[in-house]
């Protein structure tokens, strides 16, 4: 159908456009095409474009007479399609009003093209317009959409039908925050969610998936209009849950997986039917993405405790479709014995992931925690080995863009991580289950099956433990000897496999033990990692690190040979698989640490790692996790680092200061891509290390002889826009003032009046409020530890930093840890500067005095009472209402004058002096004392005799 015919272009005009956009999206001719970009960019300028890419777009027939052929004719029309889409997303306000009605009537007649590419660019055209001028900017377009997908007239072809919903489904996609708010005294939900049920009963096939879909769209949101409605929706999805067609069962499957989250108690009550309704759809092996989101299910209901054991009676049914969906289908064992020796191939650059630097743990100061902040990343849902780096901060490229098929969320991998969810849960009771299963396929004839056994066994590990331990001393060496499959694969599982049984063989009691289990288990692993295909060395280097963090310090002993291994390892991997060798030297270095310091050990692994650091361009990807690997070694090392330190520090300046120079040019270049941030954290990260492990003398010489000068670098990134970026600088800050004061004093009066304005929590983002938190808690450690060593240098600062540090402390959304910080930073600043706290006293005793209670006594609390008591001591009438409190706290102060902490007086001294001047100030202090706890009067009367 084509569109109205209100406006008509020029011949020789339209003739032109249509050119471009043939040669827009050619691959035949690059120099058209990049002419064709140009000349599309210049008429953007044009007034009449959008009318002229609406026309091309919408009249198919009439475009005929350019003597267009079909496939020419449709690659026109799309490329008028996403050239007028990007328009409307980039210049919506600037297109004049009667455009946009032409704009809205020809792409409403294109979603009865019989062309379906054309119907679906007409709803990302209407999605878009909708996403730009609102949902009042188009009000009769829901109406008029649902009565063409509903066939309301009775006379809409099925392509329009499907077209107007296909168009619906974006909407509600793309605006479905927008659609739930209100607009003149209604809600559109409100009209949606009831016309989108009625549809659902489309006699066509994929009127009613996209129905569902849509549906299930809004369900993460709860709003009120669905909750309200969550019966009939049930009844609906009940009703559709036989449907012919597998897509239709997909999104029935997916609604429950949603309702599970939000309303489990609609689900509990049918918990029998849907079981046997899940398990049977997961058997569909017609239609992987069916099985998928039915296996999903069981993931859905282990994520409510309650709802999960509600699954107990129904085990028996559950975990033998989960072992069955853990054998790869034919399409992928075709794929997989297809793999050849690959180790001597050379990378290709698209083979590569990104890396994505881990999120710093933001300094500590209470109770030897983080800030609650989710800085750190959750474990992933995967359990599968090629999903396990995806945790503590790393997260999973996209899916698009050709990513490894091995790599990609699919049946197999959701069942084996509702298995170890089971079996976390359950524990003996999915073993029991199991077993029969395992003793048939662990020595299979096939491969694949014998590759899935194994599978499970890994996934059970954590749940299961107890009830397999029995089992260990046979499966163990079985499995060790499966590293020598024949096939790839069952190497590359094997290896996941042991990694999560390694806890058990490096904790056993007995040598004999560790000698029969541990070390041929450590020592097959080693030997994986050398071999002959890429992704047997891969799965074994993940393996490999994850065995570090489980045997810890029982891997010291083993160091040389470990180290040999992974000498080998930097000589002979190709470009990916060093990544993941990088993480296995830095949690060696993390997990056994000073024993690393031996001379035979620096001498095994440091020139390995500075022959792959001195082939490493300044601008490549790997310099990422190589400099993460770096600053876990310097750690380590302590300063037997330091014979390396010189060239490494100052690359890491050259690269701060090259990235910084990068982004002040791309900042007013616009179309100059930004450089990656990455660069800067990793460098100022292990900036940090250096300094902390080299003695003083040294990591100052560093500092003082950087060029550019170290401090006004800092200074840069302590600005930047990126929260990773200020996060690491301000726990370099505070390493300096701890480390090297002496060369961090001068720039002080500099540096300051920055970190001050960090402390505001006006600044934090709204769209990234947690990562900002963290950037916060590092700025109030820095200040913390700048205090203590500026004394009466902060005296100018009081003001502001209190004004700061007491809205954090006084915001109840700020996380724990954070208010935490911000109170040691206070008490700190106290201890040199009491006399210009004092007059504040009364303002933030009380918050003080709440939020350290439960911090643990260490050195940094002492420090802040400290700088609490001087402050009392200054105006002790301010306490007031929380003297009370006061009390309470100095008898729970444990006094422990040990460590560095040097100071004119205690802090149990202090506690004394001013518990005694408050002994002659408050009348009947008997009385007083008495509304304390016995216990607490007992510990001041044998701590400080009051």
């Amino acid at each position: 159908m084509a569109a109205p015919m209100a406006w008509q272009p020029e011949a020789e005009p339209l003739k032109q456009l249509v050119g471009y956009l043939k040669d827009a999206l050619s691959a035949h001719d690059q120099k058209a095409q990049r002419n064709a970009t140009q000349m599309l960019a210049q008429a953007k300028s044009s007034p009449d474009i959008t009318n002229y890419l609406t026309y091309i777009f919408s009249n198919g027939q009439l475009l005929q007479t350019l003597n267009l052929n079909s496939a020419n004719l449709n690659l026109v029309r799309s490329s008028a399609a996403l050239t007028l889409k990007n328009n409307i997303k980039a210049c919506y306000k600037d297109i004049p009003e009667p455009s946009h009605a032409y704009v809205r009537a020809a792409v409403l007649a294109c979603l009865q093209d019989p062309n379906s590419q054309i119907r679906s660019f007409a709803g990302t055209i209407i999605t878009e317009t909708v996403q730009r001028g609102g949902v009042l900017g188009w009000p009769e377009l829901l109406p008029e959409l649902f009565s063409i997908a509903g066939n309301e007239r009775g006379n809409i072809t099925l392509s329009a039908q499907e077209g107007a919903m296909g168009a619906l489904a974006k909407v509600c996609e793309d605006s479905k925050s927008e659609l739930d708010k209100v607009y003149d005294g209604t809600r559109p939900l409100n009209f949606i969610i009831p016309r989108l049920l009625d549809v659902t009963c489309s006699p066509i096939t994929r009127v009613r998936a996209l129905a569902l879909a849509s549906l299930n769209s809004f369900i993460p949101q709860k709003p009120q209009v669905l909750l309200a409605s969550m019966d009939s929706i049930l009844a609906k999805l009940f009703q559709l849950a036989n449907d012919s067609s597998d897509d239709v069962r997909r999104n029935v499957c997916r609604s429950f997986v949603l309702i599970v989250d939000i309303r489990p108690d609609k689900v509990q009550p049918h918990m029998g039917g849907l079981v046997d309704y899940m398990v049977f759809q997961q058997r569909n092996t017609n239609d992987p993405d069916l099985a998928l989101e039915a296996a999903e299910f069981w993931l859905a209901i282990s994520e409510n405790d309650k709802m999960c054991a509600t699954l107990g009676p129904y085990l028996h049914k559950i975990i033998p479709v989960l072992l069955e969906s853990m054998v790869y289908d034919e399409e992928a064992v075709m794929r997989l014995e297809g793999d050849e020796d690959d180790a001597e191939v050379e990378d290709r650059a698209e083979d590569i992931k990104p890396h994505f630097v881990r999120s710093k743990t933001p300094r500590t100061l209470t109770n030897g925690q983080t800030a609650d902040t989710g800085a750190k990343g959750q474990l992933s849902k995967h359990v599968m080995p090629d999903d396990d780096a995806f945790s503590e901060g790393e997260v999973e490229e996209d899916d698009e863009g050709g990513a490894d098929a091995e790599e990609q969320w699919n049946l197999r991998k959701c069942s084996a991580a509702a298995l170890d969810v089971l079996a976390s849960t359950f524990h003996t009771s999915v073993f029991q289950i199991a077993l029969p299963y395992l003793k048939e396929n662990l020595r299979h004839q096939d491969w694949p099956n014998r590759e899935a056994a194994v599978l499970a066994i890994g996934a059970v590990a954590e749940g299961c433990m107890e009830a397999i331990i029995p089992y260990l001393p046979d499966l163990v060496p079985y499995l060790i000897s499966l590293l020598s499959d024949a096939e790839p694969a069952v190497r590359v599982i094997t290896c996941w496999a042991l990694g999560r049984y390694s806890g058990w063989a490096s904790q056993l009691d007995n040598p004999h033990d560790k000698k029969s289990f541990f070390e041929p288990m450590m020592e097959g692993i080693l030997n994986r990692m050398l071999d002959k295909s890429k992704r047997v060395q891969e799965s074994a280097a993940s393996a490999f690190a994850n065995l570090e963090e489980r045997a810890t310090k029982e891997l010291t002993p083993y160091c040389a040979p470990i180290i040999q291994q992974f000498v080998q390892c930097f000589e002979r991997y190709k470009d990916k698989n060093m990544f993941i060798l990088y993480d296995c030297v830095q949690t060696l270095a993390e997990q056994v640490g000073p024993p690393l310091r031996r001379q035979e050990l620096i001498d095994l692994l440091m020139p390995a790692i500075i022959k792959r650091w001195s082939k490493i361009s300044d601008q490549s990807q790997e310099i990422f996790p190589l400099l993460e690997c770096l600053s876990y070694v310097a750690t380590a090392l302590g300063d037997a680092f330091a014979p390396f330190a010189i060239p490494i520090f100052a690359r890491c300046i050259r690269i701060i200061h090259q990235n910084l120079e990068q982004y002040i040019l791309a900042v007013h270049n616009e179309p100059m891509e930004k450089p990656d941030k990455d660069f800067l954290v990793t460098s100022l990260d292990l900036l940090s290390a250096i300094i902390q492990a080299l003695a003083p003398a040294k990591s100052g010489e560093l500092v003082t002889s950087s060029q550019p000068r170290f401090f006004d670098l800092l200074m840069f990134c302590m600005e930047d826009p990126s929260n990773d970026v200020r996060q690491s600088s301000y726990a370099l800050l505070g390493d300096c003032a701890v480390n090297i004061f002496p060369q961090l004093n001068p720039f002080l009066p500099s540096l300051i009046p920055v970190l001050i304005r960090q402390l505001d929590l006006d600044n934090l983002r709204d769209d990234d409020v947690d990562t900002g938190f963290s950037v916060i808690n590092n700025a109030c450690w820095s200040c913390g530890e700048i205090a203590m060593k500026y004394q009466q240098g902060m005296i100018p600062f009081v003001g502001k930093i209190y004004h700061s540090l007491s809205s954090i402390i006084g915001n109840p959304q700020v996380p724990t840890s954070v208010g935490e910080n911000a109170v040691i930073a206070l008490g700190r600043l106290g201890v040199n500067c009491s006399q210009h706290l004092a007059p504040h006293l009364a303002e933030f005793a009380n918050s003080f005095l709440h939020i350290i209670e439960p911090v643990e006594n260490n050195e940094e609390k002492g420090h802040a009472f400290l700088g609490l008591n001087r402050t009392i001591e200054q105006n002790p009438q301010a306490l007031g209402s929380c003297l009370l409190e006061y009390f309470k706290a100095s008898a729970a102060y444990k006094k422990d004058e040990s460590g560095s902490f040097q100071q004119d007086e205690t802090v149990g001294s202090s506690f004394h002096r001013n518990l005694v001047g408050y002994k002659t100030l408050i009348p009947n202090f008997d009385a007083f004392i008495a509304q304390l706890p016995q216990s607490d009067q007992q510990r001041l009367k044998a701590s400080y005799d009051v």
